[in-house]
């Protein structure tokens, strides 16, 4: 079994839909997906990219893909990697390809002098809360998630 790691291009954007749409079924979060993929590649792969994405092979298929994009720490001065999905098709799990994956974003973030790799995980998901512990990732659990969306992010930019 040969694992390999290689940067996503316009081409993969059917691909990376698909497994866009396979995290969130897994989420149990199908019903929130709402993009179309002629918009993702104009964000992913257009004049100013949002997102990044590495895709996942082993023995030359596909079978997982991380996005992630920089943030900011005021407190460290410094870039991030936010790690947006990471996601492995189910029959793959256990080779070693998410921790492929994972082990390449922090060199990424250590090449390009990054104070962290974050990401979020739903609090259900003990496989994954498991698999990021035994990895040396800590939760932050003193920070709570805000967001606003829809009707009350287009209220609040009226303000």
């Amino acid at each position: 079994m040969t694992i390999s790691l290689r940067v996503a291009t316009r081409d993969d954007i059917g691909l990376i839909a698909q497994f866009i749409r396979a995290l969130a079924d897994y989420e149990k979060l199908l019903h929130e997906v709402r993009f179309d993929e002629e918009t993702l590649a104009a964000r992913l792969f257009g004049p100013r990219p949002y997102a990044e994405v590495l895709i996942g092979e082993i023995d030359g298929a596909p079978q997982g893909f991380a996005l992630f994009f920089h943030n900011f720490s005021t407190f460290e001065g410094k870039p991030g990697i936010y790690l947006e999905d990471l996601f492995v098709n189910p029959e793959a799990r256990g080779t070693g390809l998410g921790t492929a994956m994972l082990a390449e974003l922090a060199r990424i973030a250590v090449e390009r002098d990054c104070a962290r790799l974050e990401w979020s995980v739903l609090d259900w998901n003990a496989p994954s809360i498991g698999f990021y512990k035994a990895l040396g990732a800590k939760p932050m659990d003193e920070w709570t998630v805000f967001r606003l969306d829809g009707d009350a992010l287009t209220s609040m930019a009226a303000r």
